[in-house]
């Protein structure tokens, strides 16, 4: 079944793989018990990157997870909306209150296999988990509402790993849809990236031996403008730095600030 995944999404089997290196940790910041499964059924669709670029990836995988679990448990939504939902199992392997509704989004090759491996798991949803095929680039808020999403109830959104795969402007109509969707009391988080110097993410996977069939993936997203564009439109942003996540979690970094981060932000 991987052949027909698109090559945006074959990455996902590859985060797959380090979310299960992760979970395998008797120290793992999180568990999901899916990863492997998934990144054994896919292993066809890996490319031979070497090593170099998955230890590149590893940190950022791992604390992006455990902060994007916490964003979304944290929230008080009854709501949940995965936008590129992808290959993580969070309507699964979190321990979601009694009345959440977990709506996952991807292109329809990407949940076919998805469900396909899970089915083969047993796997059952913690929540009421709601799967909508659709492209994100095309008009996915029609969709979303016809699987019964209400506009109405606040929402916890997360964009985990997509908008570095959009332009500018795909990125801006992505997120002018979540703010037309979301009540006051939504909430959003995906990643930041303040720059691109020498010592940032984007840099050093650019540079490293096998990155581009990753990199070359890449559109360029806000370009470090998400903080200002989230707050010109309607939401109250927060901004945390990899570096400052991996202390909170006992995680050795060499991280600096220009290495990326993440951001958060309450709809008003």
């Amino acid at each position: 079944m991987t052949e027909s995944l698109p090559a945006v999404s074959r990455t996902a089997v590859g985060v797959a793989a380090l979310r299960a290196y992760e979970s395998s940790r008797p120290d793992r910041l999180f568990d999901d018990p899916y990863a492997a499964a998934f990144a054994e059924a896919g292993r066809s669709a890996l490319p031979a990157a070497g090593e170099g670029l998955g230890t590149l990836f590893y940190p950022q995988v791992v604390i992006r997870t455990r902060f994007y679990d916490d964003h979304l448990l944290g929230s008080g939504c009854a709501q949940i909306v995965l936008l590129a939902a992808g290959l993580d199992t969070r309507a699964f392997r979190l321990a979601w209150p009694a009345g959440t509704r977990v709506f996952e989004l991807d292109l329809p090759e990407v949940l076919a296999f998805k469900d396909h491996v899970l089915a083969e798991q047993g796997a059952a949803p913690s929540g009421d988990r709601v799967v909508v095929p659709v492209d994100l680039r095309e008009d996915w808020a029609t969709a979303l509402r016809e699987r019964g999403f209400d506009p109405a109830a606040p929402t916890a959104w997360l964009a985990e790993g997509l908008l570095i795969y959009l332009t500018p402007e795909e990125a801006e109509g992505l997120l002018t849809t979540v703010g037309d969707l979301s009540a006051p009391g939504s909430r959003i988080a995906f990643e930041h990236r303040a720059d691109s110097s020498p010592g940032s993410m984007i840099a050093r996977a650019k540079a490293a031996a096998g990155g581009k069939h990753v990199t070359s993936l890449w559109r360029g997203e806000l370009g470090g403008r998400a903080p200002e564009w989230l707050a010109a439109h309607g939401w109250e942003p927060s901004t945390v730095t990899r570096a400052e996540l991996a202390t909170a979690y006992g995680r050795p970094s060499d991280d600096d600030a220009t290495a990326g981060g993440f951001v958060a932000a309450v709809r008003q």
